[in-house]
């Protein structure tokens, strides 16, 4: 746990005290690092949707067939068609999910 060197009460009227709700909202953070963060200059930003952990899993697993496509042709010296094909639905399967969850 956090040791806490100095303790500070901070009075806040009702749209101070809304404001810091809704940001700690938009960033995920708790009020309290939320405080912190802006104290020591931190430029903080929304948190990510939830489906965009999906999403990079997503383009990974992606990647990582296109990058097993690229080394089998790198091994033979040429792609075939079928591999060139495939490679191409990949790279649109990837864009298309982009595109979707943005």
């Amino acid at each position: 746990m956090r040791e806490t060197a100095k303790t500070m009460a901070l009075r806040l009227n009702a749209a101070e005290y809304a404001h810091l709700c809704r940001q700690a909202e938009v960033t995920g953070l708790k009020k309290e690092p939320l405080v912190r963060q802006l104290i020591m200059g931190v430029n903080l930003r929304p948190r990510p949707p939830d489906a965009y952990a999906d999403l990079l899993r997503a383009l990974s697993a992606i990647g990582n067939n296109i990058n097993q496509l690229a080394h089998q042709a790198n091994a033979r010296g040429a792609a075939t068609g079928d591999e060139i094909t495939e490679a191409l639905h990949l790279v649109r399967q990837a864009t298309r999910l982009v595109r979707e969850r943005l």
